[in-house]
């Protein structure tokens, strides 16, 4: 599985002070670990796993961040900044259609490898802040890339950013479906890419798209599947 790469900057304690030098290792080996337990495991993972994996005792890792909220917070919000700059970067390709694909394709590739980044985008439950903030950044860019692509003609008229955001939710489920064969998602986001291509006898969807307030209602009520432990 993909990790999430921890942050580089060092870390303050709850005062806001620098760390000593020992406990920013100690915080640095946290986040490494969190990233390799929540890109396999997704994050219904506890504390306890994290400390485990880090080698570190669990009232180390609580000292640190004293709930999961925060230390997904820390580790995924790089992330979803990369996300929304790619994103951003549709409206300003040479060449919009090509554009789309790619950054398509990267934004998969980057959550068909891990799990804890598929349940940070795709649900409110986990990460609140880090999620709000995707969004409220993510949706303008997207429409703005969508819009040039459109205007290009390359993109079909009736597609909207919600249905993006769906289409990286299809394809991670598809990830996460086909594990065993981790290039098998590819497959499928190049048939769903052929069918947003704007055509003279491309015939309009059976349904209309979900409005922001539908897909929010969604990652409320959408839970992640819960996973065995370990053995």
């Amino acid at each position: 599985m993909t990790s999430i790469a921890p942050r580089a900057t060092s870390g303050d304690d709850a005062g806001g002070r620098p760390l000593r030098r020992d406990a920013e290792r100690n915080r640095q080996r946290i986040l490494t670990a969190a990233a390799e337990v929540f890109a396999d495991r997704g994050l219904d993972v506890s504390l306890d796993d994290i400390a485990k994996h880090a080698g570190l005792g669990v009232g180390t890792v609580y000292r640190r961040f004293p709930t999961k909220e925060q230390l997904i917070e820390a580790l995924f919000e790089d992330h979803v900044d990369t996300l929304a700059e790619m994103a951003e970067s549709v409206a300003y390709a040479e060449n919009s259609w090509d554009g789309l694909v790619t950054v398509l394709t990267e934004a998969c590739a980057l959550q068909a490898g891990n799990q804890g980044l598929r349940e940070v985008l795709m649900s409110s439950t986990y990460g609140q802040g880090c999620a709000a903030r995707a969004r409220a950044r993510l949706m303008p860019a997207i429409e703005k890339g969508l819009r040039r692509a459109q205007d290009d003609g390359y993109l079909r008229t009736d597609i909207q950013p919600v249905d993006m955001v769906l289409v990286e939710f299809m394809i991670g489920g598809v990830a996460e479906y086909t594990k065993q064969s981790p290039d098998a998602w590819r497959r499928y986001l190049q048939i769903v890419m052929d069918g947003l291509r704007a055509r003279p006898d491309v015939m309009p969807p059976a349904a209309p798209a979900l409005t922001s307030d539908e897909l929010d209602a969604a990652m409320v009520c959408w839970r992640p599947p819960r996973r065995p432990a370990a053995g």
